[in-house]
């Protein structure tokens, strides 16, 4: 039974402005109208985009562009803007709206028509259609006052237009779920771990999420609040979708286990859900009361759309329900994962990636196994899982850190492969993959970004989302794939620390 937690992104919208003037008179600001009309049904009409796309009133003055931005900014379900200068809107007339705007921007560079008709081009038509001309304008302002935004430029009759609107959205639509999320951290970090901790408080003002710490046995208190009828309801769950181990099914030796991570599951969710948290984390160094460590029970949560960090990593965790929001309705999922291990034969470098037992189901449509067997970490009861391996194909991986002075996200463009072999005795979720361009220089690039060890998976959506979601945020982001270098990489570590330093400004 889904209890998806992920937004309906039809329930988002994007608000489409057309700038013009009134210098040109009333019926050519009726045709600008239309004009602009016609290229939102374009836009509303493509299957690339997952939001709705509302056509706003022409603006031709300053007191009416800042308007539109303020109420923009009111609105819970506007979550970006785009523009358009049809005509020539003179862009002085932007800077206070510009200023106002609090949303994400992206820039259509388009224009009415596809061809020219060439032998019918007179004066009123060029007065019409020049958005080659206004839209200048509006990029030198935007740059001269610094505005972060996205520019897409082709007429919206292009798939790869819309294809690149539509990523905006989803760009949008997760910047859009950091603000005002709730995380929920049983505990602390992992002893003495490095990447796992982070500036809270600027996670706050840069991404808009709260995290804060609640008591492990609070949550304990929780799962011993389940009544057994709740629990008999998942193990029904469960013994549906899943391969179930016979030892845990009802009667089996080990039906017990079973029972207990359905509790913790069910005891988990309505914290969670009470709390109005998107997302959390927990530590196998503090579990307190619970019988097990919580393995089922987050992989499941995660399939949801909750966002999760191992051993108290709350930025991971803001990762993984940032990447399901912006991959909502697409095929695949978005998962914590972990570089546990590689495969160095040469020319055939892969590497294998699991955590112990909080790997997304989400990755996998093949039917997965429920099964128990010892950890050997955490000093609590054997605990349940699901067993998988994600599905062959293009993926991505991310991870979140904090520099000190910003934070920046590494992502690395790879390729999951088929299970080269039976792993019978690596009882967990786990994906195996080929990074780009290759192993050596991701593996290199990686380690020069001082990137962390728990990352995002995504199979959902691809780095111009991530692209666009860094500059939402204002967060650095550096990218491995078919065309990194290592001096190229290294090259622009350090341009990056420099900018970023100069952008703070003293």
């Amino acid at each position: 039974m889904s209890r998806s937690i992920l937004p309906d992104l039809r329930t988002r919208t994007v608000w489409f402005l057309t700038g013009s003037q009134g210098l040109y008179g009333e019926e050519t600001l009726r045709q600008v109208a239309d004009q602009s009309r016609a290229v939102v049904a374009g836009l509303a009409g493509s299957p690339d985009i997952p939001v709705a796309v509302e056509w706003r009133p022409v603006l031709t003055d300053s007191t009416a562009i800042r308007r539109a931005m303020l109420d923009a900014n009111a609105d819970d379900a506007v979550i970006g803007v785009i523009a358009w200068m049809h005509t020539f809107s003179p862009a002085k007339m932007w800077i206070a709206g510009l200023d106002a705007l609090q949303k994400p921007l992206l820039h259509l560079h388009t224009q009415a028509n596809v061809e020219l008709p060439w032998g019918e081009i007179d004066f009123d038509f060029m007065n019409l259609n020049q958005a080659a001309h206004g839209d200048r304008e509006f990029g030198y302002i935007e740059t001269r006052l610094g505005i972060p935004r996205t520019t897409v430029v082709g007429h919206v009759s292009d798939p790869a237009v819309t294809a690149r609107v539509g990523s905006w959205t989803r760009a949008a639509a997760g910047r859009d779920a950091t603000r005002g999320m709730r995380l929920a951290r049983f505990g602390d970090n992992m002893r003495y771990v490095a990447v796992t901790e982070g500036d809270k408080t600027e996670a706050e003002l840069r991404f808009g999420v709260q995290v804060n710490t609640w008591g492990v046995n609070d949550l304990v208190a929780a799962v011993d609040a389940v009544p057994d009828s709740a629990v008999d309801a998942l193990v029904g769950e469960y013994l549906d979708l899943y391969d179930v181990a016979p030892v845990l099914v009802p009667g089996g030796a080990r039906h017990a286990s079973l029972r207990d991570g359905a509790r913790i599951e069910a005891g988990l969710r309505a914290f969670l859900e009470e709390g109005g948290f998107a997302a959390f984390t927990d530590s196998f160094e503090d579990l307190g009361g619970l019988r097990q460590l919580p393995g089922l029970a987050v992989q499941r949560l995660m399939a949801d759309g909750y966002g999760f960090g191992a051993e108290g990593d709350w930025k991971t965790a803001v990762l993984v329900r940032t990447a399901a929001v912006m991959g909502a309705g697409l095929p695949g999922g978005a998962s914590l994962m972990e570089d546990y291990t590689y495969h160095l034969e040469p020319g055939n470098e892969l590497i294998l990636g699991a955590h112990m037992l909080e790997v997304s189901p989400a990755l996998s449509t093949a039917r997965a196994s429920l099964e128990i067997h010892p950890l050997g970490i955490g000093g609590k009861d054997d605990p349940v899982r699901l067993v998988f391996t994600a599905d062959p194909g293009p993926a991505l991986v991310v991870a979140l850190s904090d520099q000190r002075d910003r934070f920046r996200l590494v992502a690395n463009v790879v390729d999951n492969v088929e299970l080269p072999a039976p792993m019978p005795r690596l009882p967990v979720g786990r994906a195996v993959w080929k990074p780009r361009p290759d192993f050596r220089t991701s593996a290199t690039a990686w380690l020069t970004a001082g990137a962390a060890h728990h990352t995002v998976m995504t199979t959902q959506v691809g780095v111009d989302v991530f692209r666009d979601f860094a500059r939402m945020s204002g967060i650095e982001l550096l990218v491995i794939d078919e065309t990194t270098t290592i001096a190229g990489f290294e090259n622009e570590v350090r341009w990056n620390a420099a900018y970023h330093r100069l952008a703070q400004g003293l």
